[in-house]
């Protein structure tokens, strides 16, 4: 039994389809009375369960084989991922756990909160003698979706700085997920996943006014100009902060290494963010 956490996400969802394409048990974990999206078929279990539910939890991992730990940025992302973690140790069935975190966490970056998250939660997992594996995947392209009105008007507005980052697909880490959870051989690997090439914020304003038809100019915006952004569009003060972090790492050029990763568990290269801009090109148009 494959148990998958953060199961109605933008990655988690593609992961449980991928693991019942393959005929695997996959129990979901999703908030009571959700049914979950709606391509999953009737095998898929469904059991609601509360990160911070210590009873919901060890009855969502009862019986596990395998564990997707995958959680929600939130404050308390790093306690979410300990309850799971010793919630599989109470089972007594030692499940491997694979933990989706961030690339580069296991550098120890200091200063972006929700890396080091990841960095508290993969320490737990070492201590708690379970088998493991990391899958650190970098910002994904389906994050720019979230620009499109500014990129709409011909702005592409983040506090990226001259950086380049190698941005990935959500489907490619869904992909590599599956391959990974679905078969043996993987423990104690760390596994980054990016796209085929690291981009500068400029290079992405590029692609987008290919796809989109018009001319989009990177704006580089300062990390107080960013945060104020956010704040006035309604983000948390916690999540919004932690975004500007993670773009300080991005604009030091510390997201820009290519990792052969997602090809490796895949098969096939990862999708270009070009691909993607093209395939969502409508979103972008003004």
């Amino acid at each position: 039994m494959i148990v998958v956490t953060g199961a109605t996400g933008t990655v988690g969802s593609r992961v449980v389809v991928g693991l019942r394409e393959r005929g695997l048990a996959v129990r979901a974990l999703v908030r009571g009375g959700s049914a979950g999206p709606a391509e999953w078929d009737a095998g898929v279990e469904r059991v609601a369960a509360d990160f911070t539910d210590p009873v919901s939890l060890d009855a969502a991992l009862d019986g596990a084989d395998t564990v997707y730990l995958l959680v929600a940025v939130h404050p308390e992302m790093a306690q979410h991922e300990r309850n799971v973690i010793d919630a599989a140790v109470r089972t007594g069935r030692r499940p491997r756990i694979v933990l989706h975190a961030a690339a580069g966490v296991e550098y120890r970056p200091e200063g972006v909160r929700f890396v080091g998250s990841h960095v508290t939660g993969l320490d737990h997992l070492k201590d708690s003698g379970l088998p493991w594996t990391v899958l650190g995947p970098n910002g994904f392209h389906q994050n720019f979706l979230g620009t499109a009105p500014t990129v709409k008007a011909g702005h592409l507005a983040v506090p990226g700085g001259e950086g380049a980052v190698a941005y990935v697909d959500a489907r490619d880490v869904a992909a590599a997920a599956v391959e990974v959870l679905a078969t043996e051989g993987h423990e104690g690997a760390v596994y980054t996943l990016t796209g085929p090439a690291a981009l500068t914020h400029d290079e992405v304003a590029e692609q987008l006014s290919a796809a989109a038809g018009h001319p989009v100019a990177y704006a580089a915006l300062t990390p107080e100009v960013a945060l104020d952004g956010l704040l006035n569009m309604g983000w948390d003060r916690w999540r919004a902060e932690g975004m500007v972090e993670l773009y300080g790492l991005y604009a030091a050029g510390l997201a820009s290494t290519v990792s052969p990763d997602v090809e490796k568990l895949t098969g096939r290269p990862p999708r270009s963010f070009a691909e993607f801009a093209a395939e969502h090109a409508d979103a972008f148009r003004a």
